[in-house]
């Protein structure tokens, strides 16, 4: 397969986990556990699932220099990101969150501006209007997006939660071109876990495990293999192939697979708003990865 095409599978796998993620996670805080136990329990399972994994491929020695970079990468990708997501989840509604989340590819073309040199062309800037606006107007159409009080803490940390990963996007993509992707996720996952562990631990430590039913079990069990070891497993992966800001436009597409696979599940209907708002998500992807297209092909005429 195509490996430009193998990173699509990839984002849009990756965007599946997450777009189920936010009701799983919702469901089970603060009732069964609180946010940060939670975290700790991502934590502790990604490095475990990364570190084992790792055993499959060819050992990596990583340079003392890159060290620092994967240390930013943990608090950024790993620690800051999920203590906050978890955390805001706690205190807002889904809808909230999956509105804030929109603004994650404009915070990545900001950041891979500044950080990698990325150039900003009208391309870019074309295709996150078209897919914030399809991801909005979806997301606006299933509810009200609340303006309570009790919720503004919580989309502050949805904010800082979006900005964090999206930093992390831009900073760990120069370590893909030295390194396999599962070297630099399970170092990534070590050192966001130190941060993270300490933080949780008392959370984590009242948790009543006892109380946890098997749908309980089930849920904590999708956050940590599916939204925690997969999905970060399949990004790392996709960015091998592509840029930042391509990977961060797929956070459009949550919205309109959770919406389908409500369709599937009989749980909701097909209506012209949603297959708009669909089509304005796709155009958006598809102008954003014309921009990475043409780029690759200029460096090719190049050399």
């Amino acid at each position: 397969m195509n490996k430009r095409l193998l990173a699509h599978a990839a984002l849009i796998g990756a965007n599946l986990i997450y777009g189920v993620n936010y009701s799983i996670a919702k469901w089970i805080m603060p009732t069964y556990v609180d946010p940060f136990g939670l975290v700790v329990m991502r934590a502790i399972g990604g490095v475990l699932l990364f570190w084992l994994f790792a055993l499959t491929v060819k050992s990596e020695k990583v340079a003392r220099k890159d060290m620092l970079r994967l240390a930013l990468s943990g608090m950024f990708g790993v620690a800051l990101n999920q203590m906050m997501f978890l955390a805001g989840l706690n205190y807002t509604t889904p809808i909230d969150a999956s509105i804030i989340m929109t603004l994650n590819p404009i915070v990545v073309l900001i950041a891979a501006l500044i950080l990698l040199g990325e150039k900003i062309t009208w391309r870019k800037i074309l295709g996150i209007i078209l897919g914030g606006a399809g991801a909005v107007i979806l997301i606006l159409s299933a509810g009200k997006i609340s303006f309570e009080s009790d919720h503004f803490v919580g989309n502050l940390l949805m904010l800082g939660n979006t900005s964090s990963y999206a930093i992390y996007l831009v900073i760990v993509k120069p370590l893909m071109k030295k390194y396999h992707p599962i070297t630099v996720i399970k170092w990534v996952f070590l050192y966001g876990s130190l941060i993270i562990i300490p933080a949780g631990f008392n959370e984590f430590s009242t948790t009543a495990f006892e109380t946890f039913t098997t749908d309980v079990w089930l849920s904590v069990g999708y956050v940590v293999i599916f939204t925690t070891f997969l999905a970060y497993l399949l990004n790392i992966v996709a960015l091998n192939w592509v840029s930042p800001t391509l990977a961060s436009t797929y956070i459009y597409s949550q919205p309109v697979i959770a919406g389908f696979v409500a369709i599937i599940m009989l749980q909701d209907e097909i209506t012209w708003i949603k297959v708009i708002s669909t089509a304005l998500v796709f155009a958006g992807v598809y102008f954003v990865n014309l921009a990475g297209v043409r780029r690759e092909k200029i460096k090719k005429d190049r050399t």
